[in-house]
């Protein structure tokens, strides 16, 4: 990632989508030759000099402290997302010449952490930083089957924008695709030394015309709570409730549930999601677990006589 580029490009969209009437300053005149604010407008909102906010602006960010960072984030009118993402960037800039090494987004989870998934009475799934989907449990794995249906790890963001199966799959298709895109950018910002988050984001944009549209907002999102509703294959439309919570001593994965208003038909949806999935878990183990369980009752101890 070429932070000075990235400063530059996300300081002026955030600039241009803030006018002068948000900020409680007079437009003086109708014709502006900017969208949104000036660079004078937004260092006077700041308490900086107009000079600073240039070399700020044009990604020369790595020495700015907190205090003119924070000012910076008021003055724009930045959203907790997005002055996480500025600080994220400020740090980056200011580590650009120290020596880094590489990093790989994490793969799996601990076989404790699978068993606490599976006592889950709820979908349940495990994404990384990138969002590949890296555990889940049963009812989780029926919840996304589109996205397990694939030779390869699956993966959020390259089904929302490879596989045309996605745009009947989320219910707010555009949506799903702006923020997916704008949770990519966050964590970009969070981790630039990511191999695996920099080859998905080069592969998306090589790929797909709505990435690169939507990459080029320069939006940035914090996923933690909300409503999605998806047009499952099997069972129809689903609106459930999601919550994230990140895993502690496991940097990067977060895990995911979703749950269902009780009485309502998503909920009765989640029902036949619970009967799927232990059908396919019955088909998975296959006669032989049927012989085992019928040895167990045969043996001492297994309930004949």
């Amino acid at each position: 990632m070429d932070v000075k580029k990235e400063v530059r490009s996300f300081l002026m969209t955030r600039r241009a989508r803030v006018t002068p009437e948000q900020a409680g300053l007079p437009a003086y005149g109708a014709h502006r030759r900017v969208p949104g604010l000036r660079r004078e407008e937004v260092a006077m909102l700041a308490g900086v000099s107009i000079d600073y906010y240039t070399r700020l602006e044009r990604g020369n960010i790595g020495g700015a402290s907190g205090s003119v960072l924070d000012a910076i984030a008021r003055a724009l009118r930045l959203d907790d997302a997005e002055r996480d993402h500025l600080f994220d960037l400020a740090r980056t800039a200011q580590a650009s010449g120290a020596r880094s090494v590489p990093t790989r987004s994490p793969s799996g989870v601990r076989p404790s952490v699978q068993r606490v998934l599976d006592s889950m009475d709820t979908p349940a799934v495990v994404h990384n930083a990138r969002q590949d989907l890296v555990a889940a449990n049963a009812l989780g794995r029926e919840l996304y089957s589109p996205h397990f249906d694939t030779p390869h790890r699956p993966n959020v963001a390259r089904f929302i924008f490879l596989d045309p199966r996605a745009r009947d799959y989320y219910a707010d298709w555009p949506r799903a695709r702006r923020t997916t895109s704008a949770m990519l950018r966050l964590e970009a910002g969070r981790n630039p030394l990511d191999q695996d988050l920099t080859a998905l984001i080069g592969e998306l944009s090589s790929l797909s015309a709505e990435f690169r549209t939507d990459w080029a907002r320069h939006n940035v999102h914090e996923h933690r709570t909300g409503v999605k509703s998806f047009r499952h294959p099997d069972v129809g439309v689903v609106e459930v409730a999601f919550d994230v919570f990140e895993m502690p001593g496991e940097n990067g994965l977060t895990i995911v549930t979703y749950s269902a208003e009780p009485g309502t038909p998503s909920a009765d949806a989640f029902a036949l999601l619970a009967a799927l999935a232990a059908t396919r878990e019955e088909r998975r183990q296959g006669p032989s677990a049927q012989a085992r369980d019928a040895a167990g009752r045969g043996a001492p101890g297994g309930g004949t006589r």
